[in-house]
C-alpha cells in the first residue's frame, strides 16, 4: 500500500505539472493550432485522461484545457473530432477498473446467472445509478459539446467544486469508517448517487467529485463510495465511449488518425491504473481537501489567462 501510495502522490504531481496552463506561456508557435495531432500530443492527453479521470478534478475540464494549451482544433471540424478523440480515450481508464477490481466484476457476472445475489444487487444498483445521466446525456448532447465544453464554463465549475471541497474535504478521512457497505445499498440510495451525477455533465464538475460525494449522500462509506464511483465511471464511460465511436469515431479516425486513437488510450489506462490503485487509500489518509486547494487554484489561473488572452475560450 505504501507503494501504491508513492506511486499516487508522484502520479498526482506530475498530472499538475502536465495540465497546468503555465504551459500556454510556451512560445507562440507552439500554440499556433494545428491540422492533425502528434504523437506527443496524443501522450499528453492521454497521460491527462487517465491521471484525472476518476480524482475529483475534472478529466473533462483538464483535456479541454490541455487541447487549448496544445493549439489543437482550429477549424469547426477538427475542434469536433478533438472532443470526441477526448471521450473516446476513456477506454483506457475504463480497463485500468476492469483490471483492479476484476473481483467485483466477476461477482457481478455470477449474479447475472443467479450464483450471487451481491453482485445482482451490486448491477441493479448501477444501473439506477447509471440512467439519470444517460439519458440527460442524449438529450442535451449538443448543448454540452456546443456550450459548456468552453473553459469559462469549466473554470466556473473548477471553482464551485473547488469550494465545496475545501468546506467538506477534510472531514471526509475522519468519517470512513461511518457508513454502510455497497451490498447494503437501496435504490434510493443509487438514485441519488445517479442524480447527483447528472450535474457531472456539466465539464469541469467532475463525475467522481458528484458520485463520491452522492455516495456518502446515500450512506455508503467513503471506501464504498469511492469503489461503487469507479465501478458507475467504468458503467457510465463505456456508455460515452462507444456512443462517440458509433457516431463521431469515423469522422475523429480521418482527422487524427487511428494511431493516435490507440496510442491515447494505452497510455490513458496505464495512467489511470496508476490513479485507481492509490486513490483510495490515499484519501483514506488524507481526505479530499488537497483537491479542493488544487482546483480553486487552478480556476484561478485559468481565468487570469484567459482574460490576459494567452488562453482562448
Amino acid at each position: 500500500m505504501a507503494l501504491r501510495t508513492q506511486c499516487f502522490h508522484s502520479s498526482l504531481l506530475l498530472c499538475l505539472w502536465l495540465v497546468m496552463p503555465v504551459r500556454a506561456n510556451a512560445p507562440e508557435a507552439m500554440l499556433e493550432a494545428t491540422s492533425t495531432m502528434s504523437a506527443q500530443q496524443a501522450i499528453i492527453l492521454g497521460v491527462v485522461e487517465g491521471l484525472t479521470e476518476f480524482l475529483p478534478v475534472s478529466s473533462t475540464g483538464h483535456l479541454i484545457l490541455t487541447s487549448r494549451a496544445l493549439g489543437l482544433g482550429s477549424t469547426p471540424s477538427q475542434q469536433e473530432a478533438i472532443n470526441s478523440y477526448l471521450v473516446v480515450i476513456q477506454i483506457g481508464a475504463i480497463l485500468a477498473v476492469v483490471a483492479v477490481y476484476a473481483s467485483y466484476l466477476r461477482s457481478m457476472v455470477r449474479g447475472l446467472f443467479g450464483q450471487d445475489p451481491l453482485g445482482l444487487r451490486l448491477i441493479r444498483n448501477l444501473l439506477i445509478a447509471f440512467c439519470p445521466a444517460a439519458v440527460l446525456a442524449l438529450l442535451l448532447e449538443d448543448i454540452i459539446k456546443g456550450i459548456l465544453f468552453g473553459l469559462w464554463p469549466v473554470t466556473f465549475a473548477w471553482f464551485v467544486g473547488g469550494v465545496a471541497l475545501m468546506i467538506w474535504g477534510d472531514k471526509s478521512k475522519d468519517q470512513d469508517d461511518t457508513g454502510i457497505e455497497m451490498e447494503d445499498l437501496t435504490c434510493k440510495g443509487a438514485l441519488t448517487i445517479g442524480l447527483l451525477q447528472c450535474l457531472a455533465l456539466w465539464p469541469g464538475t467532475s463525475r467522481s467529485l458528484v458520485t463520491i460525494l452522492g455516495g456518502r449522500l446515500a450512506g455508503l462509506t467513503l471506501r464504498a463510495s469511492v469503489i461503487f464511483s469507479f465501478l458507475l465511471g467504468m458503467m457510465t464511460l463505456t456508455a460515452a465511449t462507444a456512443y462517440d465511436l458509433v457516431f463521431h469515431g469515423k469522422h475523429m479516425m480521418e482527422q487524427l488518425g487511428a494511431d493516435k486513437f490507440i496510442l491515447g488510450s494505452v497510455v490513458a489506462g496505464l495512467s489511470a491504473w496508476v490513479a485507481v490503485s492509490g486513490m483510495v487509500g490515499y484519501l483514506r489518509k488524507h481526505g479530499l481537501g488537497i483537491f479542493g486547494i488544487y482546483r480553486v487554484g487552478l480556476s484561478i489561473i485559468t481565468a487570469f489567462l484567459l482574460l490576459s488572452g494567452v488562453l482562448s475560450v
